[in-house]
């Protein structure tokens, strides 16, 4: 199974920035593809963004142009850079991995307040 921890997130006024990252223990995190998530009180949970095992990315909408996904194979990390923050982007921040040879798992969260 795979095990996800995220940090970085906090309280940040709009049009500021956050830096998200998400950690993976063991040794399967290159095999990975990984996922941002978020979910708003009262809301689904909404994709944000993805990076697949070699390095192609996609953005929801959304965020797209805002927000920045990369990873680190060498750290077993990936990270987010959210950037033009606004108060639509307040919600928990969930990393998502996936293979086909490791199985998937979700980290536990990181709360992102965006507000004045």
């Amino acid at each position: 199974q795979v095990q996800l921890v995220e940090s970085g997130g906090g309280l940040v006024q709009p049009g500021g920035s956050l830096r998200l990252s998400c950690a993976a223990s063991g040794s399967i995190f290159s095999r990975l593809d990984m996922y941002w998530y978020r979910q708003a009180p009262g809301k689904q949970r909404e994709f944000v963004a993805f990076i697949t095992r070699r390095g192609v990315t996609n953005y929801a909408d959304s965020v797209k142009g805002r927000f920045t996904i990369s990873r680190d194979n060498a750290k077993n990390t990936m990270n987010l850079q959210a950037n033009n923050l606004k108060p639509e982007d307040t919600a928990v921040y969930y990393c998502y991995g996936a293979s086909v040879e490791a199985g998937s798992g979700w980290g536990q969260g990181t709360q992102v307040t965006v507000s004045s």
